[in-house]
């Protein structure tokens, strides 16, 4: 029995290290995201460790349990920052979601020419920004002294206003900065499923003279459903990320309340404060409510729609 199944996995072996030899190229272009992800994804798990021993730069590490678990879940702003991570990253997947969808779809009516790369080109370029600068390029429009909003209201004989210290409008603001940064660059991969549409289906839709709006829902979006829900699936697997760099670049002392997050919190106890252990338990902490999301998000996507991430 056991030579029967040897024999039965060898050849697909052979076809899989076939397939590999005949790509090698492109496996070759991997090669340094793959690096890139051990280095900074596989290999830091081993420091995990770190949230159930009491730390010490100096000495051995004592086992502390659950103890620092205990502490995260005691703390008193603890459901405050988890609350606040947990709203602000809902508004960023579930509102952002579908507009790169929408927005491949505008690109698509375009011909392709040199308007649709100007623009693709153009809604691109946010994405290849730091937090800083789009911070930047955020607060000169803000500004509530010399901002160009701002100097606009004034012109119009109305009240300036400041958004940057307003609590209402801080986590809109967040939002907005990042529709702006990444609708563009999100759009690519379903620009990309829609020109890999059979042109065929295109033919016979305009033989039997369908409108544009029935190709879009009968043919485009059909043909965007799992590519949809894998990037949504995706997506929420890093619902516990609501954007460490962005929240400290627009954070101020009038508005931390509404947009200090788990991330934050870590990087306030960990780097500033050298609570190392604390900080590896919250961010344990994280990515175990992370894990736990993307997996009953793809079962119920797999038993919903029959389509997941895996």
């Amino acid at each position: 029995m056991t030579n029967t199944v040897k024999a039965v996995k060898k050849p697909r072996f052979q076809s899989k290290m076939k397939y590999v030899k005949q790509n090698k190229v492109l496996y070759f272009m991997l090669l340094p995201t793959l690096i890139f992800f051990i280095i900074f994804h596989v290999i830091p798990i081993y420091g995990m460790k770190l949230a159930f021993f009491d730390y010490k730069i100096m000495g051995d590490d004592v086992f502390a349990g659950l103890k620092y678990f205990q502490k995260l879940f005691s703390t008193p702003t603890f459901l405050q920052i988890l609350g606040n991570t947990l709203i602000i990253s809902a508004m960023k997947i579930f509102m952002i979601f579908p507009l790169p969808i929408i927005f491949a779809l505008m690109l698509n009516e375009f011909k392709a020419g040199k308007f649709r790369k100007s623009i693709q080109v153009v809604s691109y370029l946010p994405h290849f920004l730091s937090w800083v600068v789009i911070a930047g390029i955020w607060f000169s429009f803000l500004s509530p002294s010399t901002g160009i909003l701002n100097n606009i209201l004034n012109s119009l004989g109305l009240e300036s206003v400041d958004l940057l210290t307003s609590k209402g409008a801080i986590r809109w603001i967040l939002l907005a900065s990042e529709a702006w940064r990444s609708i563009g660059w999100d759009s690519i991969i379903y620009m990309a499923a829609i020109l890999g549409i059979d042109s065929t289906l295109y033919e016979a839709a305009r033989m039997d003279g369908a409108s544009r709006w029935q190709v879009i829902k009968g043919i485009i979006l059909p043909a965007l459903t799992t590519t949809m829900v894998t990037v949504l699936i995706l997506n929420i697997g890093f619902f516990m990320n609501a954007g460490l760099d962005q929240v400290l670049n627009f954070t101020n002392p009038a508005v931390n309340s509404e947009i200090d997050i788990i991330d934050t919190y870590v990087y306030r106890i960990g780097l500033q404060n050298s609570q190392y252990s604390f900080a590896t338990a919250a961010n344990l902490f994280k990515g175990i409510v992370g894990t736990v999301l993307i997996i009953t998000t793809h079962l119920t996507s797999k038993k919903l729609t029959g389509k997941g991430a895996w």
